[in-house]
Order: structure tokens, then C-alpha cells, then sequence
């Protein structure tokens, strides 16, 4: 199976503390894409593990402010459901944690932000897990098409295959949108939401009521997710300035960037250091 040991930056960004979790659980993030998909979806992902015998294990991640729709199995529920089942994730807007116990495996769709709205869905709680809605989806039939394959990259080529014929042509909007949440995370200068707002050519009144239609976040939020997923990502590579990172990603003084760091990480940049120096 793939490993995270030797992963690239965009492969495992977001994952918090990627050193401790590729010992115990296994991801892959490179299976292809459809090209009528690839302007809602990002990736498919998979991850198994087996913790059976073994105490659990927290999984950590800063995610992308997306929708993800997976198919999940295991010898233990997860998010209080019965397993196998296929289930929608809404946008998170803290760090996404669970606990791998016993076996269990995950293929998963992680749209791009605001894709699954562009793509015809509904707008998922914010925070939540639950089964899709959607009535364009068998779940059933889906979730049974999965579970009879073994290998992820099959797996993966199910989900395209049920997801392709659904896609819709992109309007100009959401490729606009698109675009502007693509610069928003690749720019370490971006730090502020009037700054995005000149660069979509608007109000911040209007960018905001852009993102909460499609997005289901701020752009204010989505800024403070990208930098600190920036900011988690250099201290996992060995970043030991605290403060030099801090003026690097737009924070005023070390002081708020630790208060956001751990309000959302959950605990603070030094201790992370820490832990990420712990784990080798």
C-alpha cells in the first residue's frame, strides 16, 4: 500500500502531525479524475487501517473548506453510524478529527470548494456527517459497486464512473470562483478579504454573499483555514521560527497568530513544534 512517508506538500496538506499518522494508517490521493468531473472534483482518496488489538489512534486534519462524499467501512461505527454506508461531509470548520479503531477503510470524493454546490447538490450543516440526500445518487447501488472491489484505485473508478454522467457544464461564476479560491490558497500575500475582493472585482458585501451560497464559509474563514494549514505544514517540514512564520502568513505578532493557531488546531504553535519534532 502507498504511504504517506515520502508524500509530496500537496499531498498531504492539511494532515496534522503526517509523520505519527503515516505509521498507522495509509492514504492515497492520486487516483485520476473524469475530465466532465474535474472541474468540481479535486481528488479521490482512500485510507485503510487496522488498530485491532491496538489502542485508537486520533487522526487530525485542517480540512479544505469542501464537501467530501464517501463510502466507509469498518468493524466499528463511525460518526454514530452502522457500518458500510456512504455518507456526505459537510464543510468543517474546526480541525476534523477521528478516532481509528479496529479496521476500517475510506474512498472518498473530495469536491473543490463550493464544487458540490456548482455540481448540482445541496448545501450540507456545516460539521456534520450524514448520508446524502441527493436523488441523483443510487446510494445503494453505489455503495454495493464499491464494496466489490478490493483495490483503491478501482474503488476510486467506481465513484468517477457513478458521479461522471451527473456532471453539469460549469457556469462562468462558479469558473470564476474557482479560479479566485485556487490563488486564495496558493498566495501566502493573501491575508485579508478586501484584498480577495479586488481581486474578484467586487464588493466585500458581495464576496461574502458569494461564499456562503456556494462555499458555505467565509471567505474569511476560508483565508485563516489556507494559512494555517500553511502554517501547520512548514512546522511539520522543521520550521522552528514561530514568530519569522507568523510575520511570513500575515499574523501581527506571534501572540495572535498562537491564539488562532490553537483555537483551531487546538493547541498552540510551540506545543505542535513539539510534537512534530517528537514525531520525527
Amino acid at each position: 500500500m502507498a504511504s504517506w512517508t515520502n508524500a509530496t506538500a500537496p499531498t498531504t496538506r492539511g494532515v496534522l502531525r503526517p509523520a505519527a499518522t503515516a505509521r498507522v494508517a495509509d492514504l492515497r490521493r492520486d487516483a485520476p479524475v473524469h475530465p466532465a468531473l474535474e472541474p468540481f472534483v479535486e481528488r479521490y482518496w482512500s485510507v485503510r487501517w487496522d488498530r485491532t488489538g491496538q489502542p485508537a489512534f486520533r487522526s487530525e486534519v485542517l480540512s479544505h473548506p469542501s464537501v467530501n462524499l464517501s463510502v466507509e467501512t469498518g468493524t466499528e461505527p463511525r460518526f454514530g453510524t452502522a457500518l458500510p454506508t456512504v455518507l456526505l461531509h459537510g464543510v468543517v470548520t474546526r480541525r476534523f478529527c477521528v478516532d481509528l479503531t479496529g479496521a476500517g477503510r475510506v474512498t472518498a470524493a473530495k469536491f473543490r470548494p463550493g464544487g458540490w454546490v456548482a455540481f448540482g447538490g445541496r448545501q450540507p450543516a456545516r460539521d456534520r456527517v450524514v448520508p446524502p440526500a441527493d436523488p441523483r445518487l443510487d446510494t445503494a447501488g453505489l455503495l454495493a459497486a464499491v464494496l466489490a472491489e478490493e483495490d483503491d484505485d478501482a474503488r476510486a473508478a467506481v465513484l468517477d464512473a457513478a458521479l461522471a454522467p451527473l456532471a453539469p457544464e460549469p457556469t462562468p461564476a462558479y469558473t470564476e470562483l474557482r479560479a479566485l479560491l485556487e490563488r486564495m490558497a496558493a498566495d501566502r500575500s493573501l491575508v485579508r478579504v478586501d484584498q480577495v475582493a479586488v481581486l474578484a472585482g467586487t464588493s466585500t458585501r458581495s464576496l461574502q454573499r458569494l461564499f456562503a451560497g456556494h462555499v458555505g464559509v467565509s471567505p474569511k474563514a476560508v483565508l485563516a483555514r489556507y494559512r494555517l494549514q500553511d502554517a501547520a505544514a512548514a512546522i511539520d517540514a522543521g520550521e522552528g521560527d514561530l514568530a519569522g512564520l507568523a510575520a511570513s502568513l500575515g499574523w501581527f505578532d506571534q501572540a495572535h497568530f498562537s491564539r488562532d493557531f490553537r483555537a483551531v488546531v487546538g493547541v498552540p504553535p510551540s506545543a505542535y513544534l513539539a510534537r512534530a519534532r517528537a514525531d520525527g
